[in-house]
Protein backbone atom coordinates (compact mmCIF):
# COMPACT_ATOMS: atom_id res chain seq x y z
CA UNK A 1 0.00 0.00 0.00
CA UNK A 2 0.88 3.69 -0.24
CA UNK A 3 0.07 6.51 2.19
CA UNK A 4 -1.00 9.97 1.08
CA UNK A 5 -0.76 12.89 3.51
CA UNK A 6 -2.95 15.94 2.84
CA UNK A 7 -2.16 19.04 4.90
CA UNK A 8 -5.34 21.03 4.40
CA UNK A 9 -6.18 24.46 5.74
CA UNK A 10 -8.74 23.04 8.17
CA UNK A 11 -7.85 19.31 8.37
CA UNK A 12 -4.70 17.19 8.47
CA UNK A 13 -5.37 13.80 6.88
CA UNK A 14 -3.63 10.58 5.97
CA UNK A 15 -5.10 7.98 3.64
CA UNK A 16 -3.85 4.51 2.80
CA UNK A 17 -4.39 3.19 -0.75
CA UNK A 18 -3.99 -0.25 -2.22
CA UNK A 19 -2.06 -0.55 -5.48
CA UNK A 20 -5.34 -0.85 -7.39
CA UNK A 21 -6.60 2.47 -6.03
CA UNK A 22 -8.93 1.27 -3.29
CA UNK A 23 -8.86 3.29 -0.10
CA UNK A 24 -7.99 1.21 2.93
CA UNK A 25 -8.09 3.67 5.83
CA UNK A 26 -8.34 7.39 6.56
CA UNK A 27 -7.43 9.34 9.67
CA UNK A 28 -7.76 13.05 10.33
CA UNK A 29 -7.15 15.79 12.87
CA UNK A 30 -8.49 19.32 12.78
CA UNK A 31 -5.98 22.06 11.97
CA UNK A 32 -6.31 25.19 14.08
CA UNK A 33 -6.49 28.61 12.43
CA UNK A 34 -5.76 31.38 14.93
CA UNK A 35 -7.65 34.57 14.06
CA UNK A 36 -5.58 37.21 15.84
CA UNK A 37 -7.44 40.13 14.24
CA UNK A 38 -9.62 40.80 11.21
CA UNK A 39 -6.62 40.34 8.92
CA UNK A 40 -4.06 38.36 10.95
CA UNK A 41 -4.50 34.57 10.67
CA UNK A 42 -1.77 32.16 11.75
CA UNK A 43 -1.09 28.46 12.33
CA UNK A 44 1.27 26.55 14.60
CA UNK A 45 3.58 24.41 12.47
CA UNK A 46 4.53 22.18 15.40
CA UNK A 47 0.87 21.31 15.93
CA UNK A 48 0.73 20.21 12.29
CA UNK A 49 3.88 18.10 12.67
CA UNK A 50 2.35 16.37 15.69
CA UNK A 51 -0.93 15.81 13.82
CA UNK A 52 0.95 14.22 10.91
CA UNK A 53 2.54 11.72 13.26
CA UNK A 54 -0.85 10.83 14.75
CA UNK A 55 -2.80 10.38 11.51
CA UNK A 56 -0.06 8.40 9.78
CA UNK A 57 0.27 6.11 12.80
CA UNK A 58 -3.50 5.62 12.84
CA UNK A 59 -3.83 4.60 9.19
CA UNK A 60 -0.81 2.35 9.52
CA UNK A 61 -2.39 0.63 12.52
CA UNK A 62 -5.74 0.28 10.70
CA UNK A 63 -4.24 -1.87 7.94
CA UNK A 64 -2.25 -5.06 7.85
CA UNK A 65 -0.25 -4.09 4.78
CA UNK A 66 3.26 -2.73 4.57
CA UNK A 67 3.60 0.77 3.10
CA UNK A 68 5.99 1.10 0.17
CA UNK A 69 6.00 4.92 -0.11
CA UNK A 70 4.51 8.16 1.21
CA UNK A 71 3.27 11.13 -0.82
CA UNK A 72 2.64 14.56 0.68
CA UNK A 73 0.37 17.33 -0.54
CA UNK A 74 -1.33 20.25 1.16
CA UNK A 75 -2.36 23.86 1.15
CA UNK A 76 -0.09 26.27 -0.65
CA UNK A 77 0.95 29.89 -0.14
CA UNK A 78 1.14 31.59 3.21
CA UNK A 79 4.56 32.04 4.82
CA UNK A 80 6.09 29.17 6.77
CA UNK A 81 9.41 30.46 8.12
CA UNK A 82 11.63 27.57 9.24
CA UNK A 83 15.16 27.29 10.62
CA UNK A 84 17.91 24.97 9.34
CA UNK A 85 16.32 22.02 11.17
CA UNK A 86 12.86 22.65 9.73
CA UNK A 87 11.47 24.14 12.94
CA UNK A 88 9.29 27.25 12.93
CA UNK A 89 10.94 30.55 13.86
CA UNK A 90 7.49 32.12 14.30
CA UNK A 91 3.87 30.99 13.79
CA UNK A 92 3.06 30.36 10.15
CA UNK A 93 1.12 33.11 8.38
CA UNK A 94 -1.88 31.60 6.61
CA UNK A 95 -2.75 32.25 2.97
CA UNK A 96 -6.00 33.68 4.38
CA UNK A 97 -4.03 36.42 6.16
CA UNK A 98 -4.51 39.99 4.95
CA UNK A 99 -1.42 41.80 6.19
CA UNK A 100 0.10 41.62 2.69
CA UNK A 101 -2.73 43.76 1.28
CA UNK A 102 -0.77 47.01 1.44
CA UNK A 103 2.27 45.65 -0.36
CA UNK A 104 0.09 44.08 -3.02
CA UNK A 105 -1.88 47.30 -3.56
CA UNK A 106 1.40 49.18 -3.89
CA UNK A 107 2.61 46.74 -6.55
CA UNK A 108 -0.71 46.99 -8.37
CA UNK A 109 -0.53 50.78 -8.35
CA UNK A 110 3.08 51.05 -9.58
CA UNK A 111 2.85 48.35 -12.29
CA UNK A 112 4.94 45.69 -10.53
CA UNK A 113 1.98 43.33 -10.23
CA UNK A 114 1.36 43.32 -13.97
CA UNK A 115 5.09 43.15 -14.78
CA UNK A 116 5.40 39.93 -12.74
CA UNK A 117 2.33 38.43 -14.42
CA UNK A 118 3.78 39.18 -17.87
CA UNK A 119 6.87 37.16 -16.93
CA UNK A 120 5.33 34.00 -15.46
CA UNK A 121 1.53 34.07 -15.84
CA UNK A 122 0.92 34.36 -12.10
CA UNK A 123 -1.08 37.10 -10.44
CA UNK A 124 0.30 37.67 -6.96
CA UNK A 125 -2.34 37.74 -4.26
CA UNK A 126 -2.17 39.04 -0.71
CA UNK A 127 -1.81 35.63 0.95
CA UNK A 128 1.11 34.46 -1.21
CA UNK A 129 4.73 34.56 -0.13
CA UNK A 130 5.83 37.81 -1.73
CA UNK A 131 3.40 40.26 -0.06
CA UNK A 132 3.77 38.49 3.28
CA UNK A 133 7.56 38.63 3.07
CA UNK A 134 7.33 42.34 2.20
CA UNK A 135 5.01 42.92 5.17
CA UNK A 136 7.40 41.16 7.57
CA UNK A 137 10.39 43.00 6.11
CA UNK A 138 8.72 46.21 7.28
CA UNK A 139 7.10 45.14 10.53
CA UNK A 140 9.09 42.12 11.74
CA UNK A 141 12.47 41.88 9.99
CA UNK A 142 13.98 39.81 12.81
CA UNK A 143 11.81 36.84 11.78
CA UNK A 144 13.20 36.89 8.24
CA UNK A 145 16.74 37.13 9.63
CA UNK A 146 16.13 34.13 11.89
CA UNK A 147 14.77 31.92 9.11
CA UNK A 148 16.67 29.57 6.82
CA UNK A 149 13.70 28.83 4.55
CA UNK A 150 10.51 30.56 3.46
CA UNK A 151 8.80 27.20 3.12
CA UNK A 152 5.44 25.75 2.18
CA UNK A 153 3.69 23.45 4.63
CA UNK A 154 4.17 20.21 2.66
CA UNK A 155 7.86 21.02 2.17
CA UNK A 156 8.24 21.73 5.87
CA UNK A 157 6.83 18.28 6.62
CA UNK A 158 9.16 16.76 4.01
CA UNK A 159 12.10 18.35 5.82
CA UNK A 160 10.95 17.02 9.18
CA UNK A 161 10.52 13.51 7.76
CA UNK A 162 13.67 13.31 5.64
CA UNK A 163 15.94 16.23 6.56
CA UNK A 164 15.78 17.49 2.95
CA UNK A 165 15.20 21.18 2.16
CA UNK A 166 13.41 21.27 -1.20
CA UNK A 167 10.23 22.30 -2.97
CA UNK A 168 8.46 21.30 -6.18
CA UNK A 169 7.63 23.41 -9.25
CA UNK A 170 3.91 23.60 -8.43
CA UNK A 171 4.36 25.32 -5.06
CA UNK A 172 7.23 27.44 -6.39
CA UNK A 173 5.22 28.59 -9.43
CA UNK A 174 3.82 31.62 -7.60
CA UNK A 175 5.34 34.10 -7.16
CA UNK A 176 9.06 33.72 -7.96
CA UNK A 177 9.36 31.00 -10.61
CA UNK A 178 9.93 31.30 -14.34
CA UNK A 179 7.15 28.82 -15.15
CA UNK A 180 8.66 27.99 -18.55
CA UNK A 181 12.18 27.11 -17.37
CA UNK A 182 11.03 26.07 -13.86
CA UNK A 183 13.84 28.04 -12.26
CA UNK A 184 13.62 31.06 -9.97
CA UNK A 185 13.50 34.32 -11.93
CA UNK A 186 15.95 36.91 -10.49
CA UNK A 187 14.09 39.69 -12.30
CA UNK A 188 10.88 38.91 -10.41
CA UNK A 189 12.76 39.10 -7.12
CA UNK A 190 14.23 42.43 -8.22
CA UNK A 191 10.86 43.83 -9.30
CA UNK A 192 9.37 42.95 -5.92
CA UNK A 193 12.31 44.33 -3.96
CA UNK A 194 12.89 40.94 -2.33
CA UNK A 195 16.39 40.13 -3.65
CA UNK A 196 17.87 40.33 -0.12
CA UNK A 197 15.67 37.38 0.86
CA UNK A 198 16.35 35.13 -2.13
CA UNK A 199 18.43 32.81 0.08
CA UNK A 200 15.20 31.81 1.82
CA UNK A 201 13.86 30.06 -1.28
CA UNK A 202 14.26 26.28 -1.19
CA UNK A 203 15.84 24.46 -4.18
CA UNK A 204 13.27 23.37 -6.76
CA UNK A 205 13.31 19.67 -7.64
CA UNK A 206 13.27 19.05 -11.38
CA UNK A 207 9.99 17.67 -12.74
CA UNK A 208 8.53 15.18 -11.96
CA UNK A 209 10.33 15.36 -8.61
CA UNK A 210 12.24 13.02 -6.34
CA UNK A 211 11.56 10.71 -3.43
CA UNK A 212 13.77 10.92 -0.34
CA UNK A 213 14.37 8.29 2.37
CA UNK A 214 12.57 8.63 5.69
CA UNK A 215 15.14 9.49 8.37
CA UNK A 216 15.28 8.45 12.02
CA UNK A 217 13.31 11.48 13.24
CA UNK A 218 10.61 10.89 10.60
CA UNK A 219 10.41 7.19 11.48
CA UNK A 220 10.06 8.04 15.17
CA UNK A 221 7.29 10.54 14.43
CA UNK A 222 5.22 8.30 12.13
CA UNK A 223 6.09 4.73 13.09
CA UNK A 224 7.00 4.02 9.46
CA UNK A 225 10.13 2.08 8.42
CA UNK A 226 13.44 3.89 8.19
CA UNK A 227 14.39 4.60 4.57
CA UNK A 228 10.82 4.50 3.22
CA UNK A 229 10.58 6.70 0.07
CA UNK A 230 8.85 10.05 0.73
CA UNK A 231 7.77 12.39 -2.06
CA UNK A 232 6.42 15.95 -1.54
CA UNK A 233 4.41 17.58 -4.25
CA UNK A 234 2.49 18.71 -6.06
CA UNK A 235 0.43 20.88 -3.71
CA UNK A 236 -3.29 20.34 -3.24
CA UNK A 237 -4.69 22.03 -6.36
CA UNK A 238 -2.56 20.08 -8.89
CA UNK A 239 -2.82 16.97 -6.70
CA UNK A 240 -6.61 17.13 -6.88
CA UNK A 241 -6.43 17.59 -10.66
CA UNK A 242 -4.32 14.44 -10.94
CA UNK A 243 -6.57 12.49 -8.59
CA UNK A 244 -9.71 13.60 -10.46
CA UNK A 245 -8.35 12.48 -13.83
CA UNK A 246 -7.67 15.85 -15.44
CA UNK A 247 -5.51 14.37 -18.15
CA UNK A 248 -6.29 15.90 -21.55
CA UNK A 249 -5.67 19.47 -22.67
CA UNK A 250 -8.76 21.57 -22.00
CA UNK A 251 -10.02 19.31 -19.18
CA UNK A 252 -11.05 21.19 -16.05
CA UNK A 253 -11.61 20.70 -12.34
CA UNK A 254 -13.66 22.71 -9.87
CA UNK A 255 -12.76 22.08 -6.24
CA UNK A 256 -15.57 23.31 -4.02
CA UNK A 257 -13.45 23.67 -0.92
CA UNK A 258 -12.54 26.57 1.35
CA UNK A 259 -11.68 28.28 -1.91
CA UNK A 260 -13.35 27.68 -5.26
CA UNK A 261 -10.34 26.32 -7.10
CA UNK A 262 -11.08 26.27 -10.85
CA UNK A 263 -8.32 24.96 -13.11
CA UNK A 264 -7.78 23.81 -16.68
CA UNK A 265 -4.93 21.71 -18.11
CA UNK A 266 -2.99 23.67 -20.76
CA UNK A 267 0.05 23.06 -22.96
CA UNK A 268 1.63 26.54 -22.85
CA UNK A 269 2.20 29.46 -20.50
CA UNK A 270 -0.04 32.41 -21.42
CA UNK A 271 0.90 35.80 -20.01
CA UNK A 272 -1.68 37.82 -21.97
CA UNK A 273 -5.03 39.27 -20.96
CA UNK A 274 -6.03 40.76 -17.62
CA UNK A 275 -3.61 39.57 -14.93
CA UNK A 276 -5.39 36.97 -12.82
CA UNK A 277 -5.04 33.54 -11.29
CA UNK A 278 -2.14 31.15 -11.44
CA UNK A 279 -0.09 29.21 -13.96
CA UNK A 280 1.00 26.08 -12.08
CA UNK A 281 3.66 23.66 -13.23
CA UNK A 282 2.46 20.06 -13.42
CA UNK A 283 4.79 17.08 -12.96
CA UNK A 284 5.09 16.69 -16.73
CA UNK A 285 7.48 19.39 -18.00
CA UNK A 286 5.20 20.42 -20.90
CA UNK A 287 1.97 20.73 -18.93
CA UNK A 288 0.58 23.48 -16.73
CA UNK A 289 -2.66 24.22 -14.94
CA UNK A 290 -4.26 27.56 -15.72
CA UNK A 291 -5.86 28.08 -12.36
CA UNK A 292 -8.44 30.61 -11.19
CA UNK A 293 -8.67 29.90 -7.46
CA UNK A 294 -11.39 32.25 -6.25
CA UNK A 295 -11.73 33.01 -2.54
CA UNK A 296 -15.46 32.24 -2.63
CA UNK A 297 -15.89 28.53 -1.92
CA UNK A 298 -17.34 26.78 1.11
CA UNK A 299 -15.98 29.58 3.30
CA UNK A 300 -18.66 31.85 1.81
CA UNK A 301 -21.34 29.23 2.40
CA UNK A 302 -20.16 28.61 5.97
CA UNK A 303 -20.38 32.35 6.66
CA UNK A 304 -24.00 32.71 5.47
CA UNK A 305 -25.07 29.47 7.21
CA UNK A 306 -23.60 30.70 10.49
CA UNK A 307 -25.29 34.06 9.98
CA UNK A 308 -28.74 32.50 9.59
CA UNK A 309 -28.14 29.88 12.28
CA UNK A 310 -28.18 26.71 10.16
CA UNK A 311 -25.72 23.80 10.43
CA UNK A 312 -23.99 22.62 7.22
CA UNK A 313 -25.96 19.37 7.30
CA UNK A 314 -29.15 21.42 6.94
CA UNK A 315 -28.10 22.96 3.61
CA UNK A 316 -30.08 20.80 1.21
CA UNK A 317 -33.32 21.05 3.17
CA UNK A 318 -32.89 24.81 3.36
CA UNK A 319 -32.26 25.14 -0.39
CA UNK A 320 -35.49 23.23 -1.02
CA UNK A 321 -37.39 26.03 0.73
CA UNK A 322 -36.35 28.60 -1.88
CA UNK A 323 -36.48 28.66 -5.70
CA UNK A 324 -33.98 29.28 -8.53
CA UNK A 325 -33.27 32.99 -8.46
CA UNK A 326 -33.82 33.13 -4.68
CA UNK A 327 -37.01 35.19 -5.14
CA UNK A 328 -35.03 38.11 -6.51
CA UNK A 329 -32.16 38.04 -4.00
CA UNK A 330 -28.68 38.10 -5.55
CA UNK A 331 -25.22 38.01 -4.04
CA UNK A 332 -21.54 38.65 -4.57
CA UNK A 333 -19.69 36.09 -2.41
CA UNK A 334 -16.45 38.03 -1.81
CA UNK A 335 -16.33 37.73 1.96
CA UNK A 336 -12.57 37.05 2.43
CA UNK A 337 -10.47 39.67 4.22
CA UNK A 338 -7.93 39.49 1.39
CA UNK A 339 -10.50 40.41 -1.27
CA UNK A 340 -10.56 38.39 -4.49
CA UNK A 341 -7.83 36.87 -6.64
CA UNK A 342 -9.69 35.22 -9.57
CA UNK A 343 -10.88 35.80 -12.22
CA UNK A 344 -9.73 39.29 -11.22
CA UNK A 345 -7.54 40.45 -8.36
CA UNK A 346 -8.70 43.18 -6.01
CA UNK A 347 -7.80 43.42 -2.33
CA UNK A 348 -10.80 45.75 -1.86
CA UNK A 349 -13.37 43.23 -3.18
CA UNK A 350 -16.20 42.70 -0.71
CA UNK A 351 -19.39 40.69 -0.70
CA UNK A 352 -22.94 41.93 -0.93
CA UNK A 353 -26.56 40.79 -0.82
CA UNK A 354 -29.09 42.67 -2.94
CA UNK A 355 -32.79 42.48 -3.77
CA UNK A 356 -33.85 42.01 -0.15
CA UNK A 357 -37.40 42.66 1.02
CA UNK A 358 -39.48 42.04 4.13
CA UNK A 359 -40.49 38.75 2.51
CA UNK A 360 -36.92 37.49 2.09
CA UNK A 361 -36.27 34.27 4.00
CA UNK A 362 -33.05 32.77 5.29
CA UNK A 363 -33.46 30.09 2.59
CA UNK A 364 -33.42 32.85 -0.04
CA UNK A 365 -30.22 34.30 1.43
CA UNK A 366 -28.45 30.94 1.39
CA UNK A 367 -29.73 30.12 -2.11
CA UNK A 368 -28.48 33.47 -3.40
CA UNK A 369 -25.00 32.83 -2.00
CA UNK A 370 -24.92 29.28 -3.44
CA UNK A 371 -25.99 30.61 -6.84
CA UNK A 372 -23.34 33.35 -6.67
CA UNK A 373 -20.65 30.72 -6.04
CA UNK A 374 -21.96 28.77 -9.06
CA UNK A 375 -21.74 31.94 -11.16
CA UNK A 376 -18.21 32.55 -9.86
CA UNK A 377 -17.32 28.99 -10.90
CA UNK A 378 -18.50 29.66 -14.45
CA UNK A 379 -16.71 33.03 -14.50
CA UNK A 380 -13.45 31.39 -13.41
CA UNK A 381 -13.54 28.17 -15.44
CA UNK A 382 -14.32 30.07 -18.64
CA UNK A 383 -11.53 32.57 -17.93
CA UNK A 384 -9.14 29.62 -17.48
CA UNK A 385 -9.95 28.32 -20.98
CA UNK A 386 -12.09 25.26 -20.25
CA UNK A 387 -13.07 23.24 -23.36
CA UNK A 388 -13.10 19.57 -22.33
CA UNK A 389 -14.34 17.28 -19.56
CA UNK A 390 -15.24 18.89 -16.23
CA UNK A 391 -14.70 17.19 -12.87
CA UNK A 392 -15.64 18.39 -9.41
CA UNK A 393 -14.35 17.55 -5.94
CA UNK A 394 -14.06 19.08 -2.48
CA UNK A 395 -16.39 19.19 0.49
CA UNK A 396 -19.06 21.10 -1.42
CA UNK A 397 -19.28 18.31 -4.02
CA UNK A 398 -21.04 16.24 -1.36
CA UNK A 399 -24.16 18.38 -1.86
CA UNK A 400 -26.05 16.92 -4.80
CA UNK A 401 -28.34 19.98 -4.88
CA UNK A 402 -25.43 22.43 -5.06
CA UNK A 403 -23.66 20.35 -7.73
CA UNK A 404 -26.90 20.28 -9.74
CA UNK A 405 -27.06 24.06 -9.48
CA UNK A 406 -23.47 24.38 -10.76
CA UNK A 407 -24.14 21.95 -13.64
CA UNK A 408 -27.24 23.96 -14.58
CA UNK A 409 -25.31 27.25 -14.50
CA UNK A 410 -22.45 25.88 -16.63
CA UNK A 411 -24.68 23.67 -18.81
CA UNK A 412 -22.05 20.91 -18.83
CA UNK A 413 -21.96 17.50 -17.09
CA UNK A 414 -20.09 17.40 -13.78
CA UNK A 415 -18.01 14.27 -13.17
CA UNK A 416 -17.86 13.72 -9.41
CA UNK A 417 -14.28 12.70 -8.64
CA UNK A 418 -13.64 9.40 -6.91
CA UNK A 419 -13.88 9.87 -3.16
CA UNK A 420 -12.69 10.13 -0.56
CA UNK A 421 -9.42 12.10 -0.40
CA UNK A 422 -8.93 13.22 -3.99
CA UNK A 423 -5.83 15.25 -3.12
CA UNK A 424 -4.19 12.37 -1.26
CA UNK A 425 -5.06 10.11 -4.21
CA UNK A 426 -3.39 12.54 -6.59
CA UNK A 427 -0.20 12.85 -4.57
CA UNK A 428 0.03 9.04 -4.27
CA UNK A 429 -0.34 8.78 -8.05
CA UNK A 430 2.43 11.37 -8.49
CA UNK A 431 4.59 9.38 -6.06
CA UNK A 432 4.05 6.17 -8.05
CA UNK A 433 5.04 8.01 -11.24
CA UNK A 434 8.26 9.21 -9.60
CA UNK A 435 9.09 5.73 -8.34
CA UNK A 436 8.16 4.00 -11.59
CA UNK A 437 5.34 1.95 -10.05
CA UNK A 438 2.86 0.81 -12.71
CA UNK A 439 -0.87 1.35 -12.06
CA UNK A 440 -4.18 1.58 -13.91
CA UNK A 441 -4.74 5.33 -14.35
CA UNK A 442 -8.36 4.94 -15.49
CA UNK A 443 -9.25 2.79 -12.48
CA UNK A 444 -7.60 5.17 -10.03
CA UNK A 445 -9.46 8.19 -11.44
CA UNK A 446 -12.89 6.78 -12.38
CA UNK A 447 -15.82 9.10 -11.64
CA UNK A 448 -18.22 8.20 -8.86
CA UNK A 449 -21.16 9.67 -10.75
CA UNK A 450 -22.11 12.32 -13.31
CA UNK A 451 -24.48 15.22 -12.69
CA UNK A 452 -26.18 16.12 -15.97
CA UNK A 453 -27.36 19.71 -16.49
CA UNK A 454 -31.08 20.38 -16.62
CA UNK A 455 -32.66 22.65 -19.23
CA UNK A 456 -32.75 25.80 -17.12
CA UNK A 457 -30.34 27.66 -19.34
CA UNK A 458 -32.51 30.74 -19.93
CA UNK A 459 -32.94 31.43 -16.23
CA UNK A 460 -29.30 30.90 -15.34
CA UNK A 461 -28.03 32.67 -18.48
CA UNK A 462 -29.87 35.78 -17.33
CA UNK A 463 -28.69 35.22 -13.77
CA UNK A 464 -25.07 34.93 -14.92
CA UNK A 465 -25.39 38.04 -17.07
CA UNK A 466 -26.76 39.93 -14.05
CA UNK A 467 -23.90 38.56 -11.92
CA UNK A 468 -21.32 39.89 -14.40
CA UNK A 469 -23.03 43.28 -14.51
CA UNK A 470 -23.01 43.44 -10.72
CA UNK A 471 -19.33 42.49 -10.55
CA UNK A 472 -18.44 45.17 -13.08
CA UNK A 473 -20.39 47.84 -11.17
CA UNK A 474 -18.94 46.73 -7.83
CA UNK A 475 -15.35 46.88 -9.08
CA UNK A 476 -15.82 50.59 -9.72
CA UNK A 477 -17.62 51.22 -6.43
CA UNK A 478 -14.95 49.43 -4.36
CA UNK A 479 -12.55 52.19 -5.45
CA UNK A 480 -14.84 55.21 -5.39
CA UNK A 481 -13.24 58.21 -3.63
CA UNK A 482 -15.97 58.26 -0.97
CA UNK A 483 -15.54 54.57 -0.15
CA UNK A 484 -11.77 54.86 0.02
CA UNK A 485 -12.10 57.79 2.43
CA UNK A 486 -14.49 55.77 4.61
CA UNK A 487 -12.24 52.72 4.53
CA UNK A 488 -9.23 54.82 5.43
CA UNK A 489 -11.00 56.26 8.47
CA UNK A 490 -12.11 52.79 9.63
CA UNK A 491 -8.54 51.50 9.42
CA UNK A 492 -7.24 54.34 11.56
Amino acid sequence: MLIGIDLGTSMIKAAAFSLDGEILAVASRRAVLRHLSTERIEQDFEEIVTAVGIVVSEVRAATTRTPIAVGITGQSDGLWLLDHEGRAVRPAISWLDGRGNRALQRWMDDGTYEAVFRRNGNAIFAGSQAPLMAALAEAEPESLRAAATASYVKDGILQRLTGVRATDPSDASLPFLDTRTRRYDPEILRLLGLEPHSHLLAPVDASPGRAYPLNAAGAALTGLPLGLPVHAGPFDMPACAIGAGVNELGDGLITIGTTLACQVLVGAVDTGGEPMGMTLCMPKPDRWLRAAPAMVGTASLDWILALVGVRPDGLEALLAESVPGARGVSALPYFAATGERAPFCDVSARGQLAGLSMGTTRADLVTAVCESVAYAARHCIEAAGFTGRLSVCGGGSGSRVWCQMIADVLQVPLHIARRPEVGARGTVMATMDVLGIAYDHAAWTRSESVVEPRSQSDHYEDGFAHYLETVDAARHLWHSPARERLTGRMQH
